[in-house]
């Protein structure tokens, strides 16, 4: 007999060796499947031109600040897609405008990552504040909700309070709400409405982080939802669009601030994502019915599709990421 053949019967009794002891120790670890295959099967793509709902949308205004469970088509905010695998697991996170559309968003994917989540709302926004917070406890964590109006510097303050004592701590804040109003002209922009404007979007992050500073652990995230709107304002948006540029400054500053504390400062910057922000005062009522139709994709962006992203910039592994503002437009706009 050749070399070669006892080399390849040798290999095959090696073999069958390595079988036989495979399947011993397989029943042992439950194990089911070909460990060379995905459990769930081939790795799923899609289309993305295709997977919502496209313009036009009918007319849907409601008085501010919108209830999304009443809009149509419902924005998705990862509800029944969104899966977790434990990147954010024992972590404690703050998040406003946590009721609907990314903050709900985000506060959805943080739960089913593992953290435990506060998060706050107008009060008039209840109804869907309450579906968030069963979402969160069905993810088997615990869930603070606390309504209350981010323009008062009270509130703000107690805000921090009250989710560092009911989550036990805190160590990831987004500050994500948003007041979102269209005005054709700056002579119809009353003092009062570019006064909540300004105290909701910028007094209101910088009231919630100077409360939360000390309570704020080196490896703790802060995270701003800013908006293409930075980049390039629509002519409507006056008061909201310099919010938005403010955020992004904001980002920056602090993270060179607070980066040798350990503390890191991110932004996030949607292009237009269906949230009810546009059916409560922030689009004109023709643009919102033809909503995100000028995206490459032919639609506005879901919340759900900018999950990942909040949790990316909140998760450890993200160490070195700092004073970013990560983009998700559509391909319009910037960054």
């Amino acid at each position: 007999m050749s070399e070669d053949h006892k080399i390849t019967r040798r290999q095959v009794v090696a073999g069958l060796g390595a079988t036989l002891a495979a399947a011993a120790v397989a029943p042992a670890f439950g194990a089911t499947t070909n460990p060379t295959t995905n459990a769930d099967g081939p790795a799923k793509i899609s289309d993305p031109t295709k997977l919502y709902p496209k313009p036009p949308y009918k007319s849907q205004p409601q008085p501010w600040p919108g209830l999304q469970s009443k809009m149509d088509p419902v924005p998705d905010c990862g509800e029944t897609s969104y899966k977790g695998s434990g990147r954010l697991m024992g972590r404690k996170a703050l998040i406003t405008g946590g009721d609907s559309g990314m903050g709900r968003a985000a506060a959805i994917a943080y739960a089913r990552e593992g953290a435990d989540v506060a998060i706050n709302y107008y009060p008039s926004e209840e109804q869907d504040a309450q579906e968030v917070v069963a979402l969160i406890q069905k993810a088997g964590r615990k869930a603070v909700a606390i309504p209350g109006d981010l323009r008062s510097e009270d509130f703000c303050k107690s805000l921090v309070e009250k989710a560092v004592t009911a989550l036990g701590g805190l160590d990831i804040i987004v500050n994500n709400a948003g007041r979102q109003q269209s005005i054709n002209s700056i002579a119809d922009v009353t003092t009062e409405e570019f006064d909540a404007t300004m105290k909701t979007n910028i007094y209101a992050p910088f009231w919630i982080i100077k409360a939360a500073l000390p309570h704020l652990p080196a490896g703790s995230a802060i995270i701003g939802t800013t908006s293409e709107q930075a980049y390039d304002p629509s002519p409507d948006l006056y008061a909201y669009a310099q919010t938005k540029a403010a955020t992004m400054n904001y980002v920056k500053s602090l993270a060179k601030q607070l980066g040798p504390k350990g503390i890191r400062v991110n932004g996030v910057a949607p292009g237009p994502v269906w949230t009810a922000l546009q059916i409560s005062g922030g689009a004109q009522p023709e643009k919102q019915q033809m909503f995100g139709s000028w995206t490459m994709l032919g639609r506005p962006g879901q919340p759900a599709e900018l999950a990942s992203i909040y949790v990316q910039l909140a998760a450890a592994d993200a160490s070195f990421a700092t004073g970013q503002i990560y983009g998700s437009s559509g391909g319009v706009g910037m960054p």
